[in-house]
């Protein structure tokens, strides 16, 4: 494992890739900004990296699409933020993720200072205009400061640190509004504090180090601290310096840390905003709670991460793809579920999951005992309720080829007994097609499509696929593609 410790280190190593672009001209942070991070990530190009912004002091500068996916290198922002080589295949991720559980956890490192704190802006100080919050789409309820960072909180009797990410806008010289979800850790957590009739101490890290958002944003089990998670996942510390405000701590490498708490009383419109569902609803938002900020710090020439939130493959997409995925392929071993894979495709916007079963699991014809196995498991799992729609297929599938999949989809999916309807599950609240009191209750149908062969085809009777691959002898295949180049083809 290649841990890059810093976001500028991160930036290094993908410009030897060619993928950044460096843009000097300057853009202005209303709209243009947001635009060209979007067409970026839909024409798969060079992370935009913004040098001059206009309204904003030299100096502050912006990072887009800082894990979206590459038409010259795949997934290499991805596979280089987890420490893992730039050519990693997705679920070869996947599997590493969900082998860090079975590493002791190692807490972070609290260390003297870092350069998060050049500089320091404390009460009245603060001014949250000097950064560079785009407004990103069109419609969006105000300035988005935060889409790619880590919010930070404890439980007011200290036994539980949790690191997530949740989208914040600037609402005032020192004050934001964001995603406080019930049922999300963030929003457990401060219920304990808004109990106690008191504000919930926060900190806000923008610009970390890369593999830090990719664990923030995975559904880990109630009570676990991420910082100790990533410690054990990369074999050593997460280094981390105290706020100059609250009592919590964050990663020594940020960019640009915000301090203060989040009010038990005080609300402010937040939203609406394009979220990764790819859909922006005019009539969007909600009442949040006022984050309070007491602290500014940053580095010098501080970088902000920024992901413009829409149709898939952005950042929320390739994050939450790998993060759930491993958190769920890691639930299904622990309840001895015969899983093989699984795999959150970019394109369905984290609605759809796909579970591969070993061969010898699917004989037989046990496609549905195995559909309300995993049923239950999924009911039962933070991470399930991120995934509505559910395809049960064979090991044979690579999840991670789409023109696999469907394939797979349309020839081995039953229309009248392949597909099996659950009632009343945990689902995210932001799942697009929910309605208004499915959304306010976070309860809807998931619907699991069983792709398996069915009872009445046994093992020695199973179609062969007809590809390359899989219906021509291996000396056969070999001497073909040993002689490609001779019978006058390119290399592929």
């Amino acid at each position: 494992m290649t841990r890059l410790k810093s976001l500028p280190e991160y930036i290094a190593r993908l410009k030897t890739l060619g993928e950044i672009q460096e843009i000097d001209v300057e853009v202005d942070w209303n709209l243009e900004m947001g635009a060209i991070i979007r067409r970026c990530c839909e024409l798969q190009a060079p992370a935009p990296l913004f040098n001059r912004i206009k309204g904003i002091e030299p100096g502050f500068r912006v990072l887009g699409a800082p894990a979206g996916l590459s038409r010259r290198n795949g997934l290499a922002r991805v596979a280089l933020s987890l420490g893992l080589p730039a050519t990693t295949a997705v679920c070869d991720m996947i599997e590493t993720l969900a082998a860090a559980h079975g590493k002791p956890p190692i807490p972070p490192r609290r260390i003297a200072t870092s350069p998060c704190k050049e500089h320091k802006c404390l009460g009245a100080d603060v001014n949250l205009a000097r950064l560079p919050a785009p407004l990103i789409h069109e419609g969006d309820g105000g300035r988005y400061l935060n889409t790619w960072g880590t919010i930070i909180v404890r439980t007011p009797d200290g036994r539980w640190t949790n690191w997530s990410i949740t989208r914040i806008m600037v609402t005032g010289r020192d004050t934001m509004a964001g995603g406080v979800i019930p049922r999300q850790h963030l929003g457990m957590i401060y219920a304990q504090w808004k109990a106690l009739g008191r504000a919930m101490p926060f900190a806000l890290a923008m610009g970390t180090e890369p593999v830090i958002p990719f664990v923030a944003g995975m559904p880990l089990d109630d009570n676990v601290n991420e910082a100790d998670f990533i410690g054990g996942y990369l074999g050593e510390p997460v280094d981390v310096v105290d706020c100059e405000t609250v009592d919590l701590q964050v990663p020594a490498t940020s960019e640009i840390v915000l301090e203060g708490t989040l009010s038990a009383t005080e609300t402010v419109w937040e939203g609406p905003m394009g979220e990764y569902s790819g859909y922006l609803s005019p009539k969007g938002g909600m009442p949040s709670p006022v984050f309070q900020v007491s602290a500014m710090t940053f580095r010098d020439q501080p970088i902000l991460p920024v992901v413009a939130a829409g149709e898939p493959v952005e950042e929320n997409h390739t994050c939450w793809g790998l993060a759930v995925s491993a958190q769920i392929l890691w639930e299904l071993r622990q309840q001895h579920f015969p899983v093989a894979s699984c795999f959150i495709p970019f394109q369905s916007a984290a609605h759809w999951l796909v579970v591969t079963v070993k061969r010898s699991a699917s004989a037989g014809g046990r496609g549905e005992e195995l559909v309300h196995e995993l049923a239950r498991i999924l009911s039962l799992s933070r991470a399930g309720s991120f995934v509505p729609k559910v395809l049960l297929m064979d090991e044979d599938i690579d999840p991670a080829n789409l023109d696999e999949l469907l394939w797979a989809f349309a020839t081995r999916n039953h229309p009248e007994r392949g597909q099996f309807l659950f009632h009343d599950q945990k689902l995210l609240p932001l799942v697009a097609f929910l309605t208004d009191d499915e959304r306010k209750a976070g309860r809807g149908a998931r619907v699991i499509y069983n792709c398996l062969p069915s009872a009445d085809c046994p093992p020695d009777r199973l179609p062969r696929r007809s590809s390359f691959r899989h219906l021509w002898p291996k000396e056969i295949q070999d001497k073909v593609t040993r002689n490609w180049k001779r019978y006058g083809f390119s290399e592929p």
